[in-house]
């Protein structure tokens, strides 16, 4: 473990994290977490723990923190879609070359409808952007052209 710790530590959970001030500082040299907030990354909720006030460096740490988190979880969910194009290829990959007929009966059915759903979904999508599109008086998007 390095020297230098950290002055607040955030021990993350479901929708955020426990905010804990590591103190050093003691008499005996022993790490010591005391637990002053909890927050909700989701709805944006600070609650000091207990009966604490929370000071403006305490704010500022705790907010700065749950900007980076955020940013974060948005990159690792962008990064899980573009994870789940990989596994549909690999999956079509699979049925077409590996799978044998009981496992393609165990799992066709779910494939089909979930990506019959997500189909559904994107080209709804798609449609409302490109209606966005030309009503705002922007361009629409075109898909490109992936025949040689």
């Amino acid at each position: 473990m390095s020297s230098a710790l950290p002055e607040y530590y955030f021990r993350v959970r479901e929708n955020g994290a426990f905010v804990f001030r590591v103190d050093t500082g003691n008499r005996h040299n022993r790490i010591e977490m005391d637990q002053i907030a909890v927050v909700n990354v989701k709805n944006g909720e600070i609650r000091p723990h207990g009966d604490r006030v929370l000071s403006p460096r305490d704010m500022e740490e705790i907010g700065a923190w749950m900007k980076a988190r955020a940013a974060l979880l948005a990159r690792r969910e962008i990064d899980d879609i573009h994870r789940t194009i990989d596994h549909l290829n690999l999956t079509a990959h699979w049925a077409n070359s590996r799978a044998t007929d009981e496992q393609l009966e165990e799992v066709t059915d779910a494939l089909l409808m979930a990506m019959h759903d997500l189909r559904s979904v994107l080209v709804r999508k798609k449609a409302d952007r490109l209606k966005a599109g030309k009503s705002s008086g922007k361009p629409a998007e075109q898909a490109p052209n992936t025949r040689k």
